[in-house]
């Protein structure tokens, strides 16, 4: 009897459409049962769940085939189809070095290869396609998302300060009843020009604003990014554009400009401490 580890992905939008992991799952273990190939372990993996995750899993998969092939005596790897497993060409690279280094063969429950240079070119063919597909779709992916900037909906998760509200369509995002506040104070502290971000952070921590149940305080980090942020003005972002966004503003352009000036400013000043700094240590130490 063969070994196989199994490996089964679905993508968010084959979800969508009704094809479930359960589904694909369920054709691969009647492959391995017709053939009579036991299965070691499975690897499941649904790309709704988190950006990357799939290539994660891909390397995980691959570790450790290779770090368990000869304790469980694993000699194929099982997918429904090649693009289940081979997103590109450089993963039929590794797919086929695991063959040729350990003897583990690829097998599918639709795509049939022969041996020999015949079947290396097919399989190769059919990588190249997947590959062509799967670029083909993150274009078109990226072309929907600047057409929905470019209208002013919001790509994504909106910026602190705001919420998502996916049940209304018409305003699916709203400003946050609570983090608005605070927002808000940050400009008109930052504003005065008289406090960096650290200190920015401490009075809002005084004044009682929290920044998130895990993390509490307006960190430095965090105090910039609200600062240097145009989306509180009802702006949208792709890539270097900008647009105008459906969102309510909640800082207005006078105040946010205002601050700007005084980030450059400080910035500027910051530079040359630094190196005046510098100086000094380089002077003392040739002293």
């Amino acid at each position: 009897m063969s070994n196989c580890v199994l490996w089964a992905r679905v993508s968010s939008r084959e979800q969508r459409e009704g094809y479930s992991i359960d589904a694909q799952l369920r054709i691969t273990r009647e492959k391995a049962q017709r053939e009579g190939w036991h299965i070691v372990r499975e690897f499941v993996v649904a790309e709704s769940a988190k950006r990357g995750a799939e290539r994660v899993a891909f390397n995980q998969m691959l570790k450790w085939v290779v770090a368990n092939a000869r304790k469980h005596s694993i000699n194929i790897i099982l997918a429904h189809k090649l693009d289940r497993i081979c997103r590109n060409m450089r993963d039929a690279v590794r797919m086929q070095e695991l063959e040729d280094k350990q003897g583990i063969k690829l097998a599918f429950v639709e795509n049939q290869f022969g041996p020999g240079a015949a079947g290396a070119l097919s399989f190769n063919i059919m990588a190249a396609v997947a590959q062509y597909y799967s670029d083909n779709l993150r274009q078109e992916v990226l072309k929907g998302i600047e057409e929905r900037v470019r209208q002013g909906w919001t790509p994504g998760l909106a910026a602190y300060g705001y919420m998502n509200v996916p049940t209304d369509r018409e305003r699916p995002v709203q400003p946050h009843p609570e983090n608005t506040k605070a927002v808000r104070r940050i400009f008109e502290l930052y504003a005065s020009g008289t406090m960096t971000f650290e200190q920015v952070g401490d009075q809002m921590l005084r004044e009682g604003f929290i920044y998130r149940t895990s993390q509490p305080r307006f960190h430095r980090n965090a105090v910039s990014y609200i600062l240097n942020n145009p989306y509180y003005t009802g702006l949208v972002q792709f890539r270097s554009e900008y647009f105008v966004g459906k969102h309510e503003p909640i800082i207005d352009k006078e105040t946010f400009e205002h601050c700007q000036r005084l980030l450059k400013k400080n910035r500027r000043v910051e530079k040359r401490t630094s190196k005046y700094s510098t100086s000094a240590v380089i002077g003392m130490l040739l002293r």
